[in-house]
C-alpha cells in the first residue's frame, strides 16, 4: 500500500474520531452544559442522522468535482464543525457543530473509498477499502477511549479541537499527497437512481443497516451491558474497548483480504456467523474480565470484517459506484440512529441481557437476505445463459 492509502486512512481516523468520540464525552458535556445524559446521547443521533440524509445528497452535487477537491473540502468541513462544537457554549450550538462535521464526514468516507480503489488495482479493491475503513477502527479503538479519559480533564471544547485540528492537518495534506482524479463519467440523474433502485443494490444496503444495528444495539449499550454480566466498570471498561477496538482493527484487515482471495459472498456468510455466534454467548462468556476481553477482540473482528465485502460487492453490483457506496455509508448511519432506539425498547421489554439474542437474531436476518440476493444472482446468471443456447437453436434450424 502507498503513502497516499495511508494518508486516506488518516482522513477516515480524523472523522471517523469526530463520529465515536462523543460516546467518551457525554458526562463532560452533561457536566459543563447542565444537560441530561439522554439529551446529551442526541448529539450521536443528530450526527448520525445528518450522516445519513447528506451522504447521497452530497454525492449528487459534488459527482462533477474532481475527487480530491471532495476530499479537500470535505475535511474542511469536518474541521469547522468540529471548531464549532469545541467552542459551543450552549446546546443548540453543539447540536450545530456535530450535523457540520457529520455533513464533512457523509462527504469524505465515500470518496476516500472511491479513491483508494482507483489508486490500487482491481484485485486488490476490498483490501483498499479496508485500508480506508482501517482509519474508523482506528478511530473506534482510540477515539472511544481517549474521550472517555480525556474528556473528564480538558471537557468536551478540548476533545473536539484536537478532532478539528487532526482534519485540517490532514486535508493540508491532500493537495500535495494526492493526484487529481477525474470524477466518474457523468451519469444522468435518473440513471443514478436507477441503480440505487436496483433491488440487489437494495438488498446488500438492508444487509448494511441491519447488520449495524446489529452490532450497535449492544455495543452503544456495552458498558452497562458488562456491569450486569460481571460487574466491570471504570478503567476496565476503557481497557476492554481498547481490547475491541483492536479486534476491530484485526478484523477489518482480514475482511478486505479474504474478500480478494475467495469472493464477497463466501467472505460475508463466514463473517455473519462468526458474529452471530459470538455475540449469542456474550452474555454467558463476559462473565469475567478475561472472558469479556476474549468475546470482545473475536466480536470486534468478526464485525469489522462485515464492511469490505459489502463495498466490493456494492461495486461488483454498480461498478460506477459514487452514489452506492454514499447510500451505504448512509445505511451504516441509519442503523447506528436505529439501535440507540431499539436497544431502549428492548431494555425496557426484557432486560440489558436480551441485547445480545436480539443482535443474534438479527444476523440471522442478514444471512437470510445474502441467501436471497445470491440465488437471485445465480437465477440470472443461468437465464442469461440458456438464452444464447436458445438463439443458436433456432439460427440453426
Amino acid at each position: 500500500m502507498s503513502a497516499r492509502t495511508y494518508l486516506l486512512a488518516a482522513g477516515a481516523f480524523a472523522v471517523g474520531t469526530s463520529a465515536y468520540v462523543v460516546s467518551g464525552v457525554l458526562p463532560a458535556v452533561s457536566g459543563e452544559l447542565g444537560v441530561s445524559l439522554s439529551a446529551a446521547g442526541q448529539l450521536a443521533t443528530a450526527f448520525a442522522l445528518a450522516y445519513a440524509v447528506g451522504a447521497p445528497l452530497l454525492a449528487t452535487v459534488t459527482a462533477r468535482w474532481d475527487r480530491r477537491t471532495v476530499l479537500l473540502a470535505a475535511l474542511v468541513v469536518a474541521a469547522v464543525g468540529n471548531g464549532l462544537s469545541a467552542l459551543a457554549t450552549t446546546y443548540p450550538v453543539l447540536i450545530a457543530g456535530r450535523i457540520i462535521a457529520a455533513l464533512g464526514a457523509a462527504a469524505y468516507t465515500p470518496a476516500a473509498t472511491l479513491v483508494a480503489t482507483a489508486l490500487l488495482p482491481p484485485a486488490q479493491r476490498a483490501r483498499a477499502v479496508a485500508l480506508v475503513f482501517g482509519g474508523l477502527t482506528l478511530a473506534l479503538a482510540i477515539g472511544v477511549p481517549a474521550g472517555d479519559l480525556l474528556g473528564s480533564s480538558i471537557g468536551y471544547a478540548g476533545v473536539f479541537a484536537a478532532v478539528a485540528v487532526v482534519s485540517a492537518l490532514v486535508a493540508a495534506a491532500v493537495p500535495f499527497c494526492l493526484p487529481r482524479i477525474a470524477p466518474p463519467q457523468a451519469v444522468p440523474l435518473r440513471e443514478r437512481f436507477a441503480v440505487a433502485a436496483d433491488r440487489r443494490v437494495l438488498t446488500v444496503l438492508a444487509m448494511t443497516v441491519i447488520g449495524v444495528l446489529s452490532a450497535m444495539v449492544v455495543f452503544i449499550y456495552v458498558t452497562p451491558l458488562l456491569n450486569a454480566t460481571a460487574g466491570i466498570h471504570g478503567a476496565t471498561i476503557a481497557l476492554l474497548l481498547l481490547v475491541y477496538g483492536i479486534g476491530a482493527m484485526v478484523g477489518n484487515t482480514w475482511g478486505g483480504r479474504a474478500a480478494d482471495r475467495f469472493g464477497t459472498v463466501p467472505t460475508l456468510f463466514a463473517v455473519l456467523a462468526g458474529i452471530g455466534v459470538t455475540v449469542a454467548v456474550l452474555s454467558l462468556t463476559a462473565s469475567t474480565v478475561v472472558g469479556a476481553a476474549v468475546v470482545l477482540a473475536l466480536w470486534g473482528v468478526f464485525c469489522w470484517a462485515f464492511n469490505p465485502p459489502v463495498q466490493s460487492l456494492l461495486l461488483e453490483l454498480a461498478p460506477t459506484g459514487g452514489l452506492v457506496l454514499s447510500l451505504n455509508a448512509s445505511a451504516i448511519y441509519l442503523g447506528t440512529a436505529l439501535a440507540g432506539v431499539v436497544g431502549g425498547t428492548v431494555i425496557g421489554m426484557g432486560g440489558m441481557l436480551l441485547l445480545p439474542l436480539v443482535a443474534a437474531a438479527l444476523v440471522l436476518v442478514v444471512i437470510v437476505l445474502l441467501l436471497s440476493l445470491q440465488l437471485g444472482r445465480r437465477r440470472t446468471v443461468a437465464g442469461t445463459e440458456r438464452v444464447p443456447a436458445r438463439a443458436g437453436l433456432a439460427t440453426a434450424e
